[in-house]
């Protein structure tokens, strides 16, 4: 992923599906300057955040729309 796509996922108010490493996330922030996101695992809990590089996300699609 990209960091422009990153950031389009964060502002819009569609629910995205990504991953990192085959475990879904949620992207909380994004730092294009580092081209780093923070994310946290969606089963998990929101503190336990790390910072990875934005070319490790995978984008699956809409929530909505995944089969």
């Amino acid at each position: 992923m990209d960091v422009n796509r990153a950031q389009e996922i964060v502002d819009s108010p569609k629910e995205f599906v990504v991953q990192l490493n085959n475990k879904e996330v949620w992207i909380d922030s994004v730092d294009s300057t580092t081209k780093t996101a923070t994310v946290h695992e969606r089963s998990g809990d929101y503190q336990a955040s790390k910072t990875v590089r934005v070319d490790q996300l995978k984008e699956l699609g809409e929530a909505d729309n995944r089969m």
